[in-house]
């Protein structure tokens, strides 16, 4: 009878001390909406994705908007001409602001994603059927609302990055500065300058191309990986490797398309920070044309060969990440999550 009781203390003892903290913090994220557990899950991707990438990235706004000196660079000596004028820091100008718009964006992205999803397979089945069609809708709906909420911080990004300043030119070495005093000091002083100059019309600067190139851009990513992924057999599905290839060949295709209206977007953002002053592109059409006509039909498509470089690593990191984040904070497959929407 001792040795029973003792067996028994024993194993509820061991229970106690390897489940209080586990059960604690499962059951606290059961406690959570599915919901929020989407915004926690796309918002961690996001940020994880777009730090991986900055250095790209930065290259990527300096070749879009044909900044001085670095117009006719490939990405190799934009990246050395980077860290010799700013050094390492220079790889991760605007990152701040980029990352405090990518949560948000991510977040918002991949959650009214799921919902967008659900509420079209709750009310549209017999229409759409519940093929990769579902995908392509819900995520250039869900695309289109990240984009109205968190646009003022993606034009503070771009001016941020836009700017170039050569660190070592105090040090009288020789260096020439691209760019001897930064306009903008901080997210927050573009916004307010921005603000100033042209109310909510200047926040929303370049919104229209975004726009017109985030729904496709945005429908496709999700269409072209559930697609890809309802090919791989059910062995397979978790593999980490499988969700990075399928990642990164969505996030290939859907940008290829959608590009030139990514080039518009940035120069529209920085006009008033060049010698020719702001006011040239009024509307994507007239943006599209004029980029033809003054800089050749070459410039829609600057930056691609990086971009290239940046959106396969990028998206299959932001897709991977997202997946193994909604498997973290237990969120049902979305089989489950349709029916207990519609329940």
């Amino acid at each position: 009878m001792g040795s029973s009781q003792g067996s028994s203390l024993s194993t509820n003892v061991t229970g106690l001390v390897e489940g209080s903290s586990n059960g604690r913090e499962v059951a606290y994220l059961d406690t959570l909406p599915v919901y929020v557990k989407e915004l926690i899950a796309g918002g961690a991707a996001g940020a994880f994705a777009k730090t991986a990438v900055a250095p790209l990235e930065r290259i990527k706004i300096l070749l879009q908007t044909r900044t001085q000196g670095f117009q006719s660079l490939g990405v190799y000596q934009s990246l050395k001409r980077l860290l010799k004028h700013e050094g390492l820091p220079g790889f991760y100008k605007g990152n701040g602001a980029s990352v405090l718009r990518i949560v948000p964006y991510a977040a918002l992205h991949f959650m009214t994603y799921e919902q967008y999803r659900c509420w079209v397979l709750d009310n549209y089945t017999g229409l759409l059927g519940t093929g990769p069609v579902v995908d392509l809708l819900a995520g250039s709906a869900a695309g289109g609302t990240a984009v109205l909420c968190t646009y003022p911080l993606d034009l503070a990004r771009t001016k941020l990055a836009y700017q170039v300043v050569d660190e070592k030119a105090s040090l009288g070495n020789g260096c020439k500065s691209v760019v001897t005093q930064p306009r903008y000091s901080g997210i927050r002083n573009v916004l307010q300058s921005v603000y100033t100059e042209g109310g909510m019309r200047g926040l929303y600067r370049g919104v229209g191309p975004t726009l017109i190139g985030i729904l496709p851009y945005a429908g496709l990513k999700f269409y072209i990986y559930e697609k890809l992924k309802r090919h791989v057999s059910e062995e397979h599905q978790r593999s980490i490797m499988m969700r990075l290839c399928c990642g990164a060949l969505a996030g290939l295709f859907g940008q290829t398309f959608t590009y030139p209206l990514d080039v518009v977007r940035r120069q529209m953002q920085v006009e008033n920070m060049q010698a020719l002053g702001g006011g040239r592109h009024k509307n994507t059409w007239q943006g599209i044309t004029t980029i033809v006509s003054e800089q050749g039909w070459r410039q829609l498509f600057a930056g691609l060969s990086i971009n290239y470089i940046k959106i396969v690593p990028s998206v299959a990191i932001g897709f991977t990440a997202y997946d193994m984040m909604k498997s973290w904070l237990r969120i049902p497959p979305r089989q489950k999550t349709q029916s207990v929407s519609a329940a």
